[in-house]
């Protein structure tokens, strides 16, 4: 003879295992979903080098360029900012917030190449670019090579 066990008669050892699996996961994944909108993010960032330059360009979309600050200290190229969370709504009328908000910090170091004193940047479109100059002695060199055939004769 079989024996027919309702879900309700389970033991309660299966219901205590479900319950802290429930909540490992309801903590882990609550805490990501609802406050990774407003804390650090790291903006993506391309890095190439010219004959002449390494250049950084940062996605910066949403950010006032008032809160965006670069320097370089140590050979070591640091930006970091800033983006705000706007209240143009109101934050119970949200019915969902992907983009991240808050600061961001990105460091890079920088080779002995680089000619730290004429380093430029500019913002436009949402995109951050740096220029960093190489020093002239590390700028590769041409040497032109005069040839000169010997005759035959």
């Amino acid at each position: 003879m079989t024996t027919i066990t309702r879900w309700g008669q389970i033991p309660n050892h299966f219901n205590t295992l479900q319950d802290q699996v429930n909540k490992l996961f309801e903590s882990t994944f609550h805490a990501q979903g609802e406050n990774s909108a407003i804390t650090t993010w790291s903006p993506a960032v391309d890095i190439y080098e010219t004959e002449n330059e390494l250049v950084v360009k940062a996605d910066l979309p949403g950010v006032n360029d008032k809160d965006i600050d670069v320097r370089v200290e140590n050979n070591t190229l640091t930006v970091r900012g800033e983006r705000q969370f706007k209240t143009e709504v109101k934050e119970d009328n949200y019915l969902r917030v992907e983009r991240t908000y808050g600061s961001f910090s990105r460091s890079f170091s920088l080779p002995n190449t680089v000619n730290t004193e004429a380093i430029t940047a500019e913002y436009k479109n949402g995109v951050l670019s740096v220029q960093l100059p190489k020093r002239a002695e590390s700028k590769p060199k041409q040497v032109k090579v005069n040839v000169t055939v010997a005759d035959k004769n």
